[in-house]
């Protein structure tokens, strides 16, 4: 399950598609953990935008912060981070 809280950001629809696509990975990942559920939350102060995800999973909870200044390398950047460490947790619970 994702949760996105866009809080004094507005994003348009079609960052919104883009965000979901470049997280497409990291749902898939989190599936096979079991009991995934991911809460991004992105937030402007000052010239920079910060973007946090929270994630919680059967192998352990972790969060992810990742700051731009603009909205969609922050985005970016952080779906790259949460999909690394999904693997790392995937290979960690497995064994392998």
């Amino acid at each position: 399950m994702i949760t996105l809280a866009a809080r004094n950001v507005l994003l348009k629809p079609s960052h919104r598609r883009q965000l979901m696509a470049w997280l497409k990975r990291s749902v898939r990942l989190g599936r096979r953990l079991g009991n995934f559920a991911l809460t991004i939350t992105i937030r402007r102060s000052g010239q920079c935008y910060e973007a946090r995800a929270d994630v919680r999973a059967v192998a352990g909870d972790f969060t992810c912060r990742t700051r731009g200044r603009d909205v969609l390398p922050a985005c970016r950047d952080l779906a790259h981070t949460l999909s690394r460490l999904l693997h790392q947790q995937r290979l960690q619970l497995t064994g392998g």
